[in-house]
């Protein structure tokens, strides 16, 4: 007997298997075509309602975001000004003619000039000696380029040292080390944490994180003078 796994199909096999499928599918073309018939006004709305979402997205950036941002830019410059020249007080609250950071911040929300002036406000605060503000500010930046995601960071650190809290500002070095692995802020980082866990009396992390910079950043200002502070760790 020839088995049902090898036996060849007859012609009249095939032609039924054939026209079982094209009926199939034509149930379910009909099927489509009466859903569709039945639910053509419910369709229709739901069409009409993506195309204006598309078309309200597509105008609410064109229309409101795009100036929002040419504005807060603006805004932006003069205040980098004031900062650039040390005029840290004036760059965070402005003058009768622009706004500072803090007034970027509130004024244009969700803006990419809104977000770097949090980064701005946080280290003019800083420089004055605001550090509840600096480390409130500086937390709140949302960074994503190489150095002013870990210098935020670093500089929230720097912030809550000033106020006591070591433990945490070390945690933030560490976490600023680890943001970006070049030879500008890394070697820093861990060099600020190192000092950190002098100040706790961790003197093996502290090594640890001295031992860092004296292996992997040689041409970092912080290897000149690392074998001094490997040696106080050691022998603190």
């Amino acid at each position: 007997m020839q088995s049902i796994f090898n036996r060849q199909y007859t012609h009249t096999e095939m032609e039924k298997q054939i026209e079982d499928k094209n009926t199939e599918m034509g149930n379910v073309i009909t099927r489509s075509e009466e859903f569709i018939e039945k639910n053509q006004k419910t369709i229709l709305i739901v069409v009409i309602a993506i195309v204006v979402v598309i078309l309200a997205i597509f105008g609410l950036r064109k229309w409101y975001f795009q100036p929002r941002e040419v504005r807060a830019a603006e805004e932006m410059f003069a205040a980098e000004q004031w900062f650039a020249q040390g005029d840290f007080e004036k760059a965070l609250n402005g003058d009768d003619t622009y706004n500072g950071f803090l007034g970027v911040i509130d004024s244009y929300k969700c803006t990419k000039a809104g977000n770097l002036a949090k980064y701005y406000a946080g280290i003019a605060n800083l420089r004055l000696g605001n550090y509840n503000e600096a480390a409130e500010l500086l937390g709140k930046y949302k960074g994503k380029d190489t150095f002013t995601k870990p210098l935020a960071t670093m500089a929230q650190g720097d912030a809550e040292m000033e106020l006591g809290n070591t433990e945490k500002a070390v945690d933030l070095y560490l976490k600023a080390a680890k943001m970006e692995d070049n030879y500008i802020t890394a070697p820093t980082a861990l060099f600020k944490a190192g000092m950190g866990y002098l100040m706790l009396e961790n003197n093996a992390k502290a090594l640890d994180c001295f031992q860092q910079v004296k292996k992997n950043y040689p041409e970092s200002t912080e290897w000149q003078e690392i074998d001094k502070y490997i040696a106080i760790a050691e022998n603190k």
